[in-house]
């Protein structure tokens, strides 16, 4: 059995490598080879404790990831969110590998935003919008700097909205603080990275042409964009079930979803105009996680 800890992972893990893997992983979820099987929600013994446990297989992956959330770590000086990814030997059901991924959890799901604004954001996209400033929010900044020419990254968020900007700006990002509707009016793209439980903003705001990614929703009660929205835009996610189930289109009355992997292989179009507005939701499917975790082995082995 195979142990990777935090500090080997953290040093493996890359834009490059996430959005490798959730791009294959999002074309296995849409092929006959892959299962997905309805996540687990739990909480600790103590107050606001969770942790969750999403698993998948494929005919050569087989797993499961829990992720942790213990507020009260903070008063500790310890991370509060926390990810390990289990993978079985699908021959055998031998335990094969045990993955401390807490950072790669912040790439993968990063890279989940990343694939979907490849593939639907216009190519002339040049300002995005993010809402949230917190751990994730950055990841979220920085993987779509990656795929898309961004000149102006406009964050809109209730509390340490100048930090997370000094960090921007130290990594060569131009970023400025705005209020909610004028960053909806000016956005090219627009990204959630909440834990909100009602709308973000109006969406009277948000321009022709412009594609969101909503990245916070991930259980039941989560809401991030307003259902006047959904009327308008095309609606993609990762996995409709997952997605309707716990994420952000359980708000949704559409049965009109279309998973990315579709897109990709080219079985649906994906943005059919300059003038469409897209979203893509992101509830965070296991098979990301193992298609992660395979490669972060695959780099493990190779240097041996």
């Amino acid at each position: 059995m195979i142990y990777l800890n935090e500090q080997q992972t953290s040093k493996l893990i890359s834009h490059q490598l996430a959005y490798d893997a959730v791009k294959e992983a999002f074309i296995a979820a849409v092929s006959e080879e892959a299962t997905l099987f309805p996540v687990v929600n739990a909480t600790g013994s103590q107050d606001g404790t969770m942790f969750s446990l999403k698993s998948a297989c494929t005919s050569t992956l087989v797993g499961w990831k829990t992720g942790t959330y213990w507020p009260n770590n903070r008063a500790q000086n310890m991370p509060c969110h926390g990810t390990t990814v289990f993978l079985l030997k699908p021959d055998t059901g031998e335990l094969q590998a045990v993955i401390a991924a807490s950072e790669v959890n912040a790439y993968r799901t990063a890279a989940a935003d990343a694939v979907a604004v490849d593939y639907l954001a216009r190519r002339d996209s040049r300002v995005l919008t993010v809402f949230g400033t917190g751990h994730q929010a950055e990841y979220e900044v920085l993987a779509v700097c990656e795929v898309r020419n961004i000149e102006k990254v406009l964050v809109v968020g209730r509390s340490s909205a100048s930090a997370f900007i000094e960090r921007l700006k130290q990594k060569g990002i131009n970023a400025e603080s705005t209020s909610a509707q004028s960053g909806c009016e000016q956005a090219d793209i627009i990204v959630t990275a909440t834990t909100a439980q009602e709308p973000l903003f109006d969406a009277r705001w948000v321009k022709d042409g412009t594609h969101i990614s909503a990245m916070g929703a991930d259980k039941t009660g989560k809401h991030e964009l307003p259902v006047d929205l959904y009327n308008t835009a095309t609606l993609f996610c990762d996995n409709k079930l997952q997605s309707i189930d716990i994420g952000e289109f359980q708000h949704s009355l559409s049965q009109s979803i279309t998973e990315i992997g579709h897109v990709i292989v080219n079985n649906v179009l994906g943005r059919k105009t300059d003038k469409d507005i897209t979203i893509f939701d992101s509830s965070g499917i296991a098979i990301q996680d193992l298609f992660v975790a395979a490669k972060l082995l695959d780099l493990i082995n190779k240097s041996h």
